[in-house]
């Protein structure tokens, strides 16, 4: 069986040159820590591999998530021969030589080939298309990492000949584990050097490094090897030392317990409140203490929705485009688009009728039952029809006819209710009219004819309120 590219293959002496995330690579799955949902005992793709039948992939998640260490797991566990190429410095060339000696390899010695590329979202389309009749073909069989959405960074034909596995931050309690091993291994960690951390310290490492093995490892070496020595020769390492190797500050912040909560709850209302200073810093404090971006960029969304509505729709377009950003590209610089997004949203005006309206109608069908379907709305031919016909609006003028679209025992009942902003105040003039006519009242209806115009206002008023933010 191929040992792939295994830490076997280095010496003692070539072990204590490397980095300690180096040396503790993990080089069985029984090492590898965390995405269970992947490499665990039921998953699909454990099983491939224990059948030495690896498929095409991309693996996809945060830097220190384990892709490339997985990938050499894999070559590893497999006959195939391993050949890695960096998406950084290889081009069209590159990937036909390895096709080439992958057609070779097969024909002289029946051995199939793995090729694994780093950071594969960095291959242009041409390159990307070159690998696509070597992957159909089966010449080599392909392991892609990367960092950034493929939905984004791949071509589709290249993502419909591979599977696509997420691999997700590791958790706090995971990078702990990893770091204690370190502190125990004496042959690949720093079990040899006589040093005592402070649990306050591993905490903050393991909860600091934002789900990335790495960087914990990294900033525990740095710690122990600048401390000094005392007189027994023990080297001890402190909260602020952590700190200090980290380069991260002590933050009151537990991405699953209450301060998660009650931060996501300031700075909620913190937008809800207008309040966009407020909101920046709130936004910052999750950041820093390394909350996902998505789960924030779907609190904006939720929240331009729900608190700023038909106030401003505009305000939903942004909080989505800001969501679309941050999978785009990923952080630091999805920062930037979710703050433009909170303080839009902030800064908007405020309107949580549609909200209440859907939560009213839902609180109506589930108190009074689903009512049937009038006969003349109804998309079926029914043969107890009443005769009443569904009378088309654009027939009449101002494309309106007074007419009932709620069920029988409902007629008159209101859900959306205009709240007192400028852009819905419009609606609600003609939603009164329409009501007026409908009722058959006295009431000035808009110029242009017995009923009311089709658009709460023309397209130059719409573009008026939009610039001075109120639409």
């Amino acid at each position: 069986m191929n040992t792939g590219p295994s830490d076997n293959l280095f010496s003692a002496e070539d072990l204590q040159h490397m980095p300690l995330a180096a040396r503790l690579r993990p080089r069985t799955l029984e090492e590898f820590v965390g995405q269970e949902h992947l490499v665990g005992p039921r998953a699909l793709l454990r099983k491939a591999l224990d059948s030495d039948a690896p498929p095409s992939m991309i693996l996809v998640g945060p830097a220190g998530s384990g892709k490339s260490t997985l990938a050499m797991i894999v070559a590893g566990m497999t006959k195939h021969h391993f050949e890695p190429l960096s998406a950084v410095s290889a081009g069209v060339s590159d990937i036909r030589k390895v096709a080439a000696a992958a057609d070779e390899r097969r024909a002289l010695h029946s051995r199939r080939t793995l090729l694994f590329i780093d950071e594969i979202h960095r291959l242009n389309k041409t390159q990307q298309d070159s690998l696509l009749p070597f992957v159909e073909r089966g010449t080599f069989t392909l392991i892609g990492a990367t960092t950034e959405n493929p939905f984004f960074s791949l071509t589709t034909p290249l993502r419909s000949r591979c599977r696509l596995y997420q691999l997700e931050p590791l958790a706090d309690e995971a990078v702990l584990g990893l770091l204690h091993r370190a502190l125990a291994d004496e042959e690949r960690g720093l079990g040899a050097v006589s040093v005592a951390v402070a649990p306050e310290a591993l905490q903050h490492l393991a909860a600091g490094a934002g789900g990335d093995a790495r960087t914990a490892l990294s900033a525990l070496e740095m710690a122990v090897l600048t401390a000094e020595p005392d007189a027994e020769g023990v080297r001890h390492v402190s909260l602020g030392a952590a700190e200090e190797a980290l380069q991260r500050p002590v933050l009151k912040y537990d991405r699953a317990g209450d301060e998660h909560y009650d931060t996501i709850s300031a700075f909620i209302k913190a937008m809800r409140g207008s309040d966009p200073d407020a909101a920046v810093y709130w936004l910052a404090k999750m950041l820093e203490a390394g909350e996902d971006p998505r789960f924030i960029a779907r609190r904006i969304v939720i929240q331009a929705a729900e608190d700023v509505g038909l106030a401003d729709p505009l305000a939903l377009r942004v909080a989505i485009a800001a969501a679309d950003a941050v999978e785009y590209v990923g952080l630091p610089e999805g920062q930037i688009p979710l703050a433009m997004a909170a303080i839009y949203l902030a800064t908007a005006p405020k309107s949580n009728s549609a909200y209440l309206a859907i939560a009213q109608a839902r609180k109506d069908v589930a108190e009074e039952g689903a009512a049937r379907v009038p006969d003349h709305l109804a998309g079926t031919t029914r043969l107890d029809k009443d005769g009443q016909p569904y009378l088309y609006p654009h027939d009449y003028p101002g494309a309106w006819v007074a007419q009932d679209y709620l069920p029988p025992g409902l007629s008159g009942r209101r859900y959306y209710n205009p709240k007192d902003n400028r852009r819905e105040q419009l609606v609600a003039e003609r939603l009164e009219a329409l009501r007026a006519l409908r009722e058959g009242r006295d009431a000035e209806a808009p110029a242009g004819g017995s009923a009311p115009p089709n658009t709460a206002g023309t397209r130059d008023e719409q573009g008026e309120h939009s610039e001075d933010g109120s639409a």
